[in-house]
């Protein structure tokens, strides 16, 4: 049963519009749908990037983006990060720039090869980018030490479940949650792109200093996403540091090759204990430390 559209739940702000559509027997009535809207990511005023997202929780994605690209080395190299203009200005909350902390200078022309990200779709994690090879190039090696209990790989999907009122409100949003040692959920979004709500939930555990240059050893196990995981989910994975990526349905190919090359578990098509493995099953222990009780 899908929530109404009308929700007092905060998290739904900005995500739901309504609008009149008619039934199988031609009556009308209003209907939630998840917006959609371009973000622009701007560095020191410079646009870098442009993505089709659901509005909220836009600095962790600006965030999350720029470490996955290799833009910041973690959170201590911004100053801040703001939505452009006033509110009330049209298009207000669509332009986010994000600005140097002090001493810091960012390069966004050096890591991008002197390109320019073209405006992308919802569904696109790469566009605009010269070729792929680029971007694998700075997918780093996971340390080889890290094992996680097999028996969270399924808590994680699970655990997406309650982390979706936008896509409950109206059937078209993904979501993407960080698990941490004994599978406490350190973050959770939801967004019409993928690769979005991966991005947000990166910048969110940034933020709090649990990945990026100069995090603690340890930091988030694993990334549970919904629907596919495309090849640029698995390399957001290991920019982050994750060793484990579990998706409700089927890799592709190129993530598979990803995830070999980074040293991340990938899974595939979780159904409840059930699951593939498809690269390093090895980091996935049945001995190890499971769900804290």
């Amino acid at each position: 049963m899908r929530r109404a559209p009308h929700s007092a739940d905060p998290r739904l702000a900005r995500a739901i519009a309504e609008r009149v559509v008619r039934g199988p027997g031609g009556e009308e009535r209003l209907d939630a749908v998840a917006v959609e809207e371009p973000l622009e990511i701007r560095v020191d005023g410079e646009a870098v990037a442009t993505t089709m997202r659901t509005p909220g929780a836009d600095a962790d994605l600006a965030l999350g983006f720029l470490l996955a690209e290799g833009i910041v080395a973690g959170a201590a190299d911004v100053g801040a990060i703001a939505h452009c203009g006033r509110p009330g200005d049209e298009g207000y909350g669509n332009v986010i720039d994000v600005s140097s902390a002090a001493g810091v200078r960012l390069d966004p022309e050096r890591v991008l090869d002197g390109t320019r990200r073209v405006p992308g779709t919802s569904a696109c994690g790469v566009c605009g980018r010269r070729t792929i090879d680029g971007l694998l190039s700075r997918t780093p090696r996971l340390d080889s030490t890290r094992r996680v209990a097999r028996s969270l790989v399924p808590q994680a999907i699970e655990a997406l479940r309650g982390v979706q009122p936008v896509f409950a409100a109206t059937g078209g949003l993904h979501a993407a949650a960080l698990l941490g040692d004994g599978g406490a959920l350190l973050a959770s979004a939801e967004d019409i792109g993928r690769h979005n709500a991966v991005d947000k939930v990166v910048g969110a555990v940034a933020r709090l200093g649990l990945v990026g240059a100069g995090a603690p050893a340890g930091g988030p196990i694993i990334l549970a996403v919904s629907g596919r995981a495309g090849f640029e989910i698995v390399q957001k994975a290991a920019a982050a540091g994750v060793p484990v990526v579990a998706s409700v349905s089927a890799p592709s190919s190129l993530a598979v090759d990803v995830a070999e090359a980074a040293g991340i578990a990938l899974c595939g098509f979780v159904r409840g204990a059930a699951f593939n493995v498809y690269a390093h099953a090895w980091r996935l222990d049945p001995a190890a430390p499971g769900p804290a009780s």
